[in-house]
């Protein structure tokens, strides 16, 4: 039995990045630098970071009869990524996310979503009948609601371990609190989901304690370059990242829970596991792009994943 098994159940987009010196306000045209497409998508971003770090994942995604959605399943394909999940929608296109970072590595995103929003709870529970063996179940929010509600629902009904990375953020899930194993937002998501601006550590743990008390078992922040903290049952702590000079932060979230999701299914304490994930995190946004920017396994410290005693 393989003990690293992870589903992650997301989307899949085509990223279109442009980058700039500065991104443009509202009304302002500013001329950029290079462009290129790289695949992106939350769901897919994680798939692959599990995979170079050495994961068994399986990818249950949707995405368009089109260019972009064959050259995505080549990809997770190339990949090691079990795709027997990755659905091709013949109503909608796949879908597309436009990308601007400025110089100092930050980025601005909009997302069309097209085939991501017809994965539907059925697509899902079907797919999730045929495997066994899974330890962890990954979620996002660039899927449906109802189809985010059935995995949780799924996971928790099973045994199986629930993450879910609430981006972008939603009010709506605080339903589900009480089923989550490990909730990820950012300072932002984290904001959303609790009406506090979380601007420093202290502003984090007030939010963090919001959020576990409303029934999240454990909950991680990620605040970027301060790296994270963590709010459960055993208190509060703070778990510093790696200091680096940041090119391109798109998908450094996305790195992160992959990370994350990974070593929690290796059967890692969650501390060591919050600091393996920093670990990857941190090389990703040192990269440009979000898959192109992913590390392998043999460029962490693996020490920082040893089960604490």
């Amino acid at each position: 039995m393989k003990t690293n098994r992870v589903v992650v159940i997301g989307s899949t987009n085509m990223d279109m990045v442009v980058k700039t010196k500065h991104i443009p306000v509202p009304g302002e045209t500013v001329l950029g630098g290079a462009f290129f497409m790289n695949p992106g998508g939350k769901g897919a971003n994680q798939a692959v970071s599990i995979a170079r770090l050495g994961g068994d994942v399986i990818f249950i995604s949707k995405v368009g009869n089109d260019v972009f959605g064959r050259q995505s399943i080549q990809t997770f394909e190339e990949e090691g990524i079990n795709i027997n999940g990755v659905f091709a929608d013949k109503n909608d296109p796949s879908g597309v996310a436009l990308i601007t970072v400025d110089e100092l590595g930050e980025n601005s995103i909009v997302v069309a979503s097209g085939a991501n929003l017809n994965l539907t709870p059925e697509d899902v529970e079907n797919y999730l009948k045929k495997i066994s063996d899974v330890s962890v179940i990954l979620i996002q929010l660039e899927i449906p609601m109802d189809t985010v509600k059935y995995a949780a629902q799924y996971a928790a009904s099973h045994g199986i371990k629930v993450i879910l990375n609430p981006a972008p953020a939603n009010s709506l899930i605080s339903e589900l609190f009480p089923l989550i194993d490990i909730i990820t937002p950012n300072s932002n998501e984290a904001e959303r989901l609790t009406g506090i601006v979380v601007k420093d550590i202290v502003t984090a743990k007030k939010a963090a304690k919001s959020i576990y008390n409303q029934g999240v078992k454990n909950v991680v922040i990620t605040l970027g370059a301060k790296g994270a903290v963590l709010m459960n049952d055993e208190g509060f702590r703070q778990i510093p990242s790696n200091k680096v000079e940041a090119v391109d932060t798109t998908a450094a979230g996305d790195v992160f829970n992959g990370a994350l999701s990974l070593a929690i299914a290796e059967g890692k304490d969650l501390l060591s596991a919050v600091h393996f994930a920093n670990q990857a995190a941190s090389i990703a946004v040192t990269r440009m792009g979000a898959q192109s920017s992913i590390p392998y396994r043999k460029e962490l410290v693996l020490d920082a994943i040893t089960k604490s005693k």
